[in-house]
């Protein structure tokens, strides 16, 4: 099975050089020729963004994924709710806001953005009738967050979204409630929500005081 490792800056220095051409391969074997040139744009994206200042991350990660296909749970994988593997979403080409916001994620984190800065926003969408999720970047603690999403293709902060309701955040460590709050209210681990656990464990995700995120593509 193959495996690649994203670092938090937070933790080291320096990020463990992905094994190019073999994840290249697995996803061309498993998806198809498709998958192979979406992986690659992939790994071109993370070598432009490298240099970056973390806005330049933060904007480039978001056009590269939004330009992926929309497509619900059901029609993509026969569940009425999955949370896709970053490179299964790659790989397919396509997935709902959670697969969006959950590949810009890690994407950025292997970047070097701090965890501490990026949170798994559940929001509530009045005009679609539905709940939805959106990535939140927060350039200090009490900073307004700007909103990284499939829906609205610019990033703006989150007081220009009136459109959008938030719930409940989380990132790899903590949950925070933000019903009429920006910052949002501490409420524990993120480990109580059964979705974000059963990724982790799709991904073997290892619960360490200094966090490694394993993705498996496969």
């Amino acid at each position: 099975m193959l495996l690649f490792l994203l670092y938090s800056l937070q933790a080291y220095t320096k990020v463990k050089q992905l094994d190019v051409p073999k994840i290249t391969q697995a996803l061309e074997a498993h998806y198809g020729l498709k998958a192979k040139l979406r992986v690659k744009s992939w790994f071109r994206l993370i070598d432009q963004a490298r240099g970056l200042d973390e806005l330049g991350k933060i904007i480039k990660v978001n056009q590269f994924f939004n330009q992926y296909t929309y497509i619900t749970d059901i029609k993509l994988w026969g569940h009425t709710n999955y949370w896709a593997k970053p490179l299964e979403f790659i790989g397919v080409g396509a997935g709902d806001c959670e697969d969006f916001s959950i590949a810009k994620y890690f994407t950025l984190l292997y970047l070097g953005v701090s965890e501490d800065k990026l949170r798994l926003t559940i929001v509530k969408a009045p005009k679609l009738n539905q709940n939805h999720m959106v990535l939140s970047y927060y350039e200090t603690a009490s900073s307004t967050p700007l909103v990284l999403d499939n829906l609205d293709l610019d990033i703006k902060a989150a007081t220009q979204r009136p459109d959008l309701i938030p719930v409940y955040s989380f990132n790899g460590r903590q949950l925070w409630l933000n019903q009429e709050k920006v910052q949002g209210v501490l409420a524990g681990s993120s480990n109580q929500l059964t979705l974000w656990n059963e990724l982790q464990n799709r991904l073997g995700v290892e619960q360490l005081n200094i966090p490694i995120l394993i993705l498996e593509p496969l």
